[in-house]
């Protein structure tokens, strides 16, 4: 048994955790859910010596144990897969699976990489990604970095997993399989500690949810007999509300139109439009072809061949800075924490970097003025919640720096939209208040938005046209979204159709 007694932990201007008592049982899938903030992060961390408690004790089958760094978590057989992708880029995936334990594969000073390949092998199968062990990581893309992790946590036989947000970039089938990889851990006796915004997930698979809210303990349930609107209620105080969206104004003009895109080895003449004021959802499974399309057409990565048309005229895009000063597209990554925010730097820096050009004063320098106004209207249209304008993006919860990272192409006002994982890692309030967003900046104000996402019920109701992506090829297009003509069973049955 894992427990935690009266665990308290206070940072500059917020108590993070407000005498918490809560535990753990060997055998048991314990799903640990709150909004962002609400403390669940700051508790795993505690758990597994990143952070020291300022109150309380944790116990491991009756005796008080320190943590006093991740190693000593790990010599208690406890491990965690943290929402934050932690990997080593210029090493390999092998390497990044048997970090910790890279001196049980040493004799003398040979290290035997042909065994570590070959268990990195074993693990990789389990989380079913089919790569080479040997090689480097950091051309892998998030959610396959996110699996990796999985991998390296189950590498370690630990007796209690802790997996936060272990599914926020996978889709539906890759969930799936983690599903089925974590009850063999139950099997075990294994004790998982589950952290989730996808309640769904959480009643398919837990035994028991446990529910923070600003810091403090609400409660504990049995997964048993309970339904969604019991976790929303003990999460946020009150149940939700879920209402169809509404059709678009969508005009027949194509703002974006990819023509023939051909990258050697990856994709063959592949061609799609996106029309003003439209949603369009691309759908696929991770390594589909989803999020490396939208690379190339934004100039992230070199396409070989074909061309791109922003409002009818050929776009030559070979960066971000040409995307959003050239031709009004804003991209907003899958991977915030390692692409999409400078977690080092203010929310105001992040904020207002998509802006510096157009606020230059006579002397060229950046109008101090001109920036506040700009970031404190962002921060109040987005409702981010942040202590001051000058506290790190790193600091905030994963909600927030999600809404920083909308917020920030916003700022340059973009007419087109390419949203990776909008929702990826956050709670059901900041969902709601993320897809409303995103409905009202296309109806609203016009805009024409591109959602690319691992989550089914997210893309078919915001979406009013959806491609599916398998094999880096577009296998089909769904309409009849606008006006509600098909149900969402009906639409979830054709995408599982395409992606046959």
């Amino acid at each position: 048994m894992l427990a935690l007694k009266n665990i308290s932990k206070i940072f500059p201007g917020v108590k993070a955790l407000d005498d918490v008592s809560i535990s753990f049982a060997p055998g048991e899938i314990h799903a640990l859910m709150g909004e962002n903030g609400a403390g669940k992060s700051t508790l795993m961390k505690i758990i597994t010596g990143i952070y020291q408690p300022d109150m309380g004790q944790i116990y491991l089958d009756g005796k008080q144990v320190e943590m006093k760094n991740f190693r000593d978590a790990v010599a208690h057989d406890i491990n965690m897969v943290s929402q934050e992708i932690q990997v080593i880029p210029d090493a390999t995936v092998a390497e990044n699976i048997v970090l910790d334990r890279l001196d049980k594969f040493k004799k003398g000073p040979v290290v035997d990489w042909s065994a570590i390949n070959e268990t990195a092998e074993q693990y990789l199968a389990m989380v079913g990604l089919e790569i080479n062990p040997a090689d480097k990581i950091e051309r892998l893309t998030a959610a396959q970095k996110q699996l990796i992790q999985i991998a390296k946590a189950l590498s370690s036989n630990a007796k209690y997993i802790l997996l936060d947000e272990p599914t926020s970039s996978l889709t539906t089938f890759e969930s799936n399989n983690l599903i089925k990889i974590v009850r063999k851990l139950k099997e075990r006796n294994v004790a998982v500690i589950f952290v989730s915004h996808k309640i769904e997930e959480v009643l398919e698979l837990c035994d028991k949810v446990s529910v923070l809210r600003d810091g403090k303990y609400v409660g504990s349930k049995s997964c048993q007999g309970i339904g969604r609107q019991d976790i929303v209620k003990m999460m946020i105080g009150r149940e939700e509300t879920d209402e169809y969206l509404g059709t678009l104004d969508i005009r027949d003009e194509k703002v974006l139109e990819v023509k023939d895109v051909t990258a050697y080895g990856q994709f063959d003449h592949i061609s799609f439009h996106l029309n003003r004021g439209e949603i369009l959802g691309f759908y696929g499974l991770v390594g589909s072809g989803r999020t490396e399309l939208a690379r190339l057409v934004i100039g992230a990565d070199k396409m070989d061949k074909g061309t791109v048309y922003v409002n009818g005229t050929r776009a030559r895009i070979k960066s971000l800075q040409d995307c959003i000063e050239r031709y009004g597209i804003g991209y907003v990554t899958e991977n915030r924490k390692e692409e999409g925010l400078m977690l080092d730097l203010a929310v105001s820096t992040n904020i207002s970097i998509t802006i510096w050009s157009k606020i230059i004063n006579k002397l060229r320098k950046i109008s101090v003025k001109k920036e506040v106004d700009s970031v404190n209207s962002m921060i109040e249209k987005m409702k981010i919640k942040t202590p001051t304008i000058k506290t790190k993006v790193g600091n905030l919860s994963g909600g927030n720096q999600q809404k920083v990272s909308i917020g920030k192409w916003l700022a340059a006002n973009c007419d087109i939209l390419i949203i990776d994982e909008p929702s990826v890692g956050v709670d059901v309030g900041a969902k709601k208040y993320i897809h409303d967003l995103i409905w009202s900046l296309a109806k609203d104000e016009g805009k024409s938005i591109i959602v690319i996402s691992s989550d089914m019920p997210e893309l078919i109701t915001l979406s009013r046209r959806i491609l599916v992506f398998k094999d880096q090829k577009i296998t089909g297009e769904i309409t009849g979204l606008n006006e509600q003509e098909r149900s969402y069973e009906e639409v979830s049955e054709h995408i599982g159709r395409l992606m046959a």
